[in-house]
């Protein structure tokens, strides 16, 4: 089996050991891998937009330390075992910059990525990367057996067959030998919210265009109708941080940068924001679902 030359041992390793335990028809042209994330968090003790425009590169979580899921990228922990499980330990010893970048593949062509529950933006990568990505499904931390690459790609259908929440309902993509802004990246996709703010202005100073999905939105009313998603809790947080009745994405990054606020339990009051807040087309939320724009 092919893939692109240039690639290091270490990949082509992993991508050769994924590939011997994938099934199904090659991948058709169009979907694309997309990274969600939030536009307005910090990096490095840098806006993240800010420290992708200095670095040039898409860093993982053993780079960053950070993450919109879980908190696990280090040597013994569940993402390092995930990891050399699925890739057949291919990447044990290396160095934190050699390891995939996590995102998913858009196969639904949702206008908010393909994984919305990591963050209200994303970045779209050129159809040239599905070329060095791995896939699998579920979820890593759910520790999948079905496996993907471009060449055989038998996720589809088994994603379409289940019925997991919205939310979890994604093929997750590792991309190997790295994310190189001006070379990988098709174009940034931020949340309706973000316009004339200075999310907005770094986005602008980046190498790929800038597109607007409609936004994420969800009244105070609407919120509390479900409030047994995540729990009663991240309810009364979310009806705290809102604005004028309603909560937007740009509402929970001006909470998480206060610093008063636990970043995990703001990630539940996103998860309730995208799971009922969605636009239309963003596959997570029915029409009944979601809010009146206005």
């Amino acid at each position: 089996m092919d893939f692109p030359d240039g690639l290091s041992t270490r990949a082509l390793r992993a991508l050769r050991h994924v590939a011997a335990h994938a099934a199904g028809p090659p991948l058709g042209p169009g979907p694309r891998i997309t990274l969600n994330f939030h536009p307005d968090r910090l990096s490095g003790g840098l806006p993240i937009l800010a420290s992708l425009a200095r670095d040039g590169v898409y860093h993982s979580q053993f780079v960053t330390g950070t993450s919109n899921g879980g908190l696990t990228a280090h040597p013994g922990g569940d993402r390092w075992r995930w990891e050399s499980r699925i890739f057949g330990g291919a990447y044990d010893d290396a160095g934190p910059a050699e390891r995939p970048v996590y995102g998913a593949l858009d196969f639904r062509r949702q206008v908010v990525g393909a994984a919305p529950r990591f963050g209200s933006s994303h970045l779209r990568l050129t159809a040239r990367t599905t070329a060095r990505a791995t896939f699998c499904y579920p979820d890593s931390a759910a520790e999948p057996t079905d496996f993907g690459v471009a060449s055989v790609m038998g996720l589809i259908a088994r994603a379409e067959a289940d019925e997991r929440d919205a939310l979890d309902d994604y093929i997750e993509s590792h991309v190997h030998g790295g994310v190189l802004l001006a070379r990988d990246i098709e174009a940034l996709v931020l949340d309706a919210s973000y316009r004339g703010t200075p999310v907005e202005s770094a986005a602008r100073l980046l190498p790929f265009p800038l597109e607007w999905h409609p936004g994420y939105v969800l009244t105070v009313d609407r919120l509390r109708e479900h409030a047994g998603y995540r729990g009663p809790r991240y309810t009364a947080l979310g009806t705290r941080i809102a604005r004028d009745g309603r909560l937007t994405p740009r509402h929970l990054g001006d909470a998480a940068r206060t610093g008063r606020y636990d970043l995990q339990h703001l990630k539940m009051v996103w998860h309730t924001l995208a799971r009922f807040g969605a636009p239309q087309g963003a596959g997570t939320a029915s029409a009944a679902d979601v809010p009146a724009a206005g």
